[in-house]
């Protein structure tokens, strides 16, 4: 099963390295990654896959959040599916 991983926020340093050690640490492989920083807003989307995770994607998104909270940012991830059919025309 893949998933979406969007971070927007304040750009400051170790923000991907904390974000991808958590989907590390828990077995979720990053398949495609995109960001960029805009005007020091930092946004990044990932595509993740839980092929060989042991995790579930609330339960990855629970340990998300912790790092959101620490950095002042916005985490969020959804199901691949579920975010295509959202962003569908």
């Amino acid at each position: 099963m893949k998933a979406i991983v969007t971070v927007v926020g304040e750009d400051k340093k170790g923000i991907i390295a904390k974000v991808s050690n958590v989907l590390y640490e828990n077995d979720v492989n990053i398949v495609d990654i995109s960001q960029t920083i805009m005007q020091n807003m930092f946004t990044m989307i990932m595509m993740v896959e839980f092929k060989s995770a042991n995790v579930s994607v609330q339960q990855i998104t629970e340990k998300l959040n912790v790092i959101a909270e620490e950095m002042g940012l916005s985490i969020h991830v959804q199901r691949e599916e579920i975010f295509t059919s959202m962003h569908r025309i």
